[in-house]
């Protein structure tokens, strides 16, 4: 129960390895994420057929109580519960998790928002845009002085559904090893703020514990020497990370500069990290006379890891990711689009679905009959009342 993307990202993961996902969507429009974006010829977002594939389409009317009881008691048949809905919707709609505490003991209730379900920030609207900027990632992404800059994502959504997912498991694995009888769900509170906070490494126990606040240090890393990104003779950029001490001395060899790899001043990354501009300065010459290929070849030749700058035409077409089966096919119609697979790989069970985005309620009066024995002449009173 819920749209656009850290609900559903959350249910396309939990779909992808088995598990029956029933999305509910309003009727009439459906999920926005339908529209959102470049459409194809038919209308509809490229991006659904990948981020709704393998899931089931129920529309149900949530704004009226009676199709809010139906949703009750599909709750009452299934295992979790996914909503991210602001705080307080479900509740209004008498859907909380408290609602099944006592009919529906072992129903584990898994809830996305931007600032989670307390605090003073709860009721806010929640955006990963705006959870990023609070939890301290976009300070941190950019140049020095500069306006911070966001990633061409909605990288904060994502890493909620994440987190959504894992949650989810964890409450089901703490579930089978209960031997009590009375086996108890659980009830899992993300917030987008804190999954993007989950991933900001060492930034608040160097604050902490020495009072630094890092600062945005552009295509660098702080304390971390070398590791950036260079424009080749071509104009495509690479990244090089030679922070190893031994690795340092085999880039130097590569790029022709010996005698930095020798100097006693960068032996360590410390002493690497006081003469940053140095290093840099070296490699941004030897980059800028060779072509990319060149240079990766080079650098893979001396085994200094080092990578090209990808667009999405350039992973399309990459070796590796064809080799590892990272794409996958969905079949629409006539036509076949290619999503990108599920991660991680399951080496003795791959997970594959070539199951499309749904069609809005494709699936609303097999689930309906399925899980609630629900008659033909029924369902078609709920159609007619506007219910479904």
């Amino acid at each position: 129960m819920g749209q656009l993307i850290a609900g559903p990202f959350a249910g396309q993961i939990l779909a992808a390895y088995g598990a029956e996902v029933v999305k509910i969507e309003a009727p009439g429009h459906g999920d926005p994420l339908r529209s959102w974006r470049l459409l194809d010829e038919q209308g509809t977002s490229f991006w659904w057929q990948s981020i709704a594939r393998g899931k089931k389409s129920v529309t149900l009317n949530l704004s009226e109580p009676a199709g809010c009881d139906i949703a009750r008691k599909l709750i009452l048949k299934c295992d979790v519960v996914l909503e991210n809905f602001r705080p307080g919707r479900m509740e209004s709609w008498g859907l909380g998790p408290a609602t099944f505490k006592h009919d529906h003991p072992q129903l584990i209730y898994a809830r996305v928002s931007g600032y989670g379900q307390s605090g003073p920030y709860a009721g806010k609207p929640g955006f990963a845009s705006a959870c990023e900027a609070m939890a301290g990632l976009r300070y941190l992404n950019g140049h020095p002085n500069e306006k911070p800059v966001r990633m061409n994502l909605s990288l904060g959504d994502s890493l909620a559904g994440m987190h959504a997912a894992m949650g989810v498991l964890l409450a089901l694995i703490a579930r089978l090893r209960d031997t009590e009888d009375a086996v108890e769900g659980q009830c899992i509170d993300v917030s987008i703020m804190e999954s993007v906070f989950n991933m900001m490494e060492g930034v608040l126990p160097e604050y902490s514990g020495s009072g630094a606040v890092r600062e945005p240090s552009g295509s660098t890393v702080t304390g971390i020497v070398p590791t950036n990104t260079y424009r080749c003779r071509d104009g495509r950029f690479i990244v090089i990370g030679g922070n190893g001490d031994s690795i340092f001395k085999r880039l130097m060899n590569v790029v022709g500069r010996s005698d930095l790899g020798n100097d006693e001043r960068l032996t360590n990354n410390q002493g690497r990290v006081e003469h940053e501009s140095l290093i840099d300065e070296a490699l941004e010459c030897w980059c800028n006379g060779i072509d990319l290929a060149q240079a990766l070849e080079l650098l893979d030749g001396a085994d200094v890891p080092a990578g090209p700058v990808n667009s999405i035409a350039d992973i399309a077409n990459d070796a590796q990711f064809k080799a590892r089966g990272v794409f996958e096919q969905v079949k629409i119609a006539d036509e076949t689009r290619v999503v990108p697979a599920m991660h991680p790989k399951f080496v003795n069970s791959p997970v594959r679905d070539e199951t499309p985005g749904p069609e809005l309620g494709e699936h609303t009066d097999q689930i309906l009959q399925s899980w609630l024995d629900a008659e033909s002449e029924q369902i078609q009173q709920w159609r007619e009342q506007v219910l479904i």
